[in-house]
């Protein structure tokens, strides 16, 4: 039985199937169905099953309503207010199979439901269509989270990953960082070159600063115009200051000409960094105040810096 928790690097290739249930025999037979197509991972009590989903976010939850301490419904509605998982479709794994229990399920945010004994056909077939409606709804939000010139994440995506991110960091007490990022003299190289050679210069711009973080919650987005922002979450101070400085080398060593620039002759990038302890009540606004002032400082100092916190 080869299960694992989600994180082995070859898995990820692979869509991700969390199978929740207390019976290791139960988790078992579904694991003997999937396994060769799908990547499993399980949990047998309803905290470890949160954890997982939360850290891994499965492309689906397959999860019996009879679990101890806190039943399967209870489970789902807790997955499905949360922004994090709530976009994860979850089907029901049960024995019950009246109408009123049917009802409750769907009612609390499931999908469908497979009833045991398993029939393996079945099982495939329900598992492929769910994951096949998860891919087109994935496809599509992508789009219009997708900045077009650029092809990173767009403002949009942004505040909905900081939305997601600031309630997990609350939740978990952790450090949320932020990195604001512009293009220096930008205006002077849009009159210099003409603005198609400014939208090719953003585009390589983005790659490069796109390229540098390394987590899976870190996110790169365009904002508007020449203005980036690279959300950190779980990175303190120290660490936000060294991926500032990792995004500036990393447009420096472009070396894309700029004529009218003040450093080098080439395109160059200011930054403005943050830190924040999120609090359940706090404003995800002030985050975003502060490495916008910060990156005011950058370019009142002379431009080609990081500045903070």
């Amino acid at each position: 039985m080869n299960l694992y928790d989600g994180d082995d690097a070859a898995s990820r290739e692979r869509s991700r199937i969390l199978i929740v249930d207390d019976i290791p025999d139960n988790i078992k037979s579904l694991n003997a169905i999937l396994e060769d197509d799908y990547s499993i991972s399980f949990a047998t009590y309803w905290t470890k099953a949160l954890e997982i989903a939360g850290r891994t976010l499965p492309d689906l939850i397959l999860l019996d309503i009879l679990m101890p301490d806190m039943d399967g419904y209870e489970i789902c509605r807790r997955l499905k207010s949360d922004p994090t998982t709530r976009d994860i479709p979850i089907v029901f794994i049960t024995a019950l199979d009246g109408e009123a229990e049917e009802e409750k399920g769907l009612a609390a945010g499931a999908a469908d439901y497979i009833t045991k004994p398993f029939h393996p056909a079945i099982v495939r077939l329900r598992v492929q269509n769910h994951l096949m409606l998860k891919l087109q709804r994935d496809r599509l939000a992508a789009l219009t989270m997708t900045d077009g010139l650029t092809e990173i994440a767009n403002r949009r995506r942004l505040d909905l990953h900081l939305d997601a991110e600031w309630r997990r960091c609350a939740r978990t007490q952790s450090p949320l960082s932020a990195v604001m990022v512009d293009v220096d003299q930008f205006k002077a190289f849009n009159d210099c070159y003409g603005h198609a050679a400014g939208d090719e210069c953003l585009k390589r711009v983005a790659q490069a600063l796109d390229g540098v973080p390394s987590r899976p919650g870190d996110l790169v987005a365009r904002i508007g115009g020449e203005e980036f922002v690279c959300l950190l979450p779980g990175t303190d101070a120290e660490g936000a200051r060294v991926i500032a400085e990792r995004l500036r080398a990393a447009v420096y060593e472009l070396a894309i000409p700029h004529a009218e620039a003040s450093a080098d002759g080439r395109v160059t990038i200011s930054a403005g960094v943050a830190t924040v302890e999120p609090t359940r009540d706090g404003t995800r606004e002030a985050l975003l105040k502060q490495v916008d002032d910060r990156l005011y400082e950058a370019k009142r100092t002379g431009r080609n810096r990081a500045v903070g916190p």
